[in-house]
């Protein structure tokens, strides 16, 4: 697993792996991530299913909970195929982006 931190936002991804191994690495690596806005880059999986994004469904409300953004970033998926819950962008810079505005609505109490 590989941990890109950049200033309070860590981008999470792994290459030539299968899903649950990927969930499992992420799990581990939780609590020394869980203060930063996380970004899960998923484009090393070619074959995602509306489905397995349900699997990162506990960890993003937890983490949306304890006020920081959770943000999947694919294009294989479109965002209508998946509960309003979880955050999903076609792009790295559109994650940038909604982690930005996320954390200027928290600033701002919204």
């Amino acid at each position: 697993m590989i941990l890109d931190k950049d200033g309070t936002t860590t981008i999470v991804f792994q290459e030539k792996t299968s899903l649950s191994t990927f969930l499992e690495n992420l799990n581990k690596a939780y609590p020394k991530i869980k203060h930063d806005n996380i970004v899960v880059n998923l484009f090393s999986f070619s074959n995602l299913k509306a489905n397995d994004l349900l699997e990162f469904l506990d960890m993003s409300n937890n983490h949306k909970g304890s006020g920081k953004s959770f943000v999947l970033v694919t294009d294989k998926i479109s965002y209508d195929e998946i509960p309003d819950e979880i955050s999903l962008v076609p792009t790295l810079q559109e994650a940038s982006d909604l982690i930005e505005m996320e954390e200027i609505e928290r600033d701002l109490g919204i």
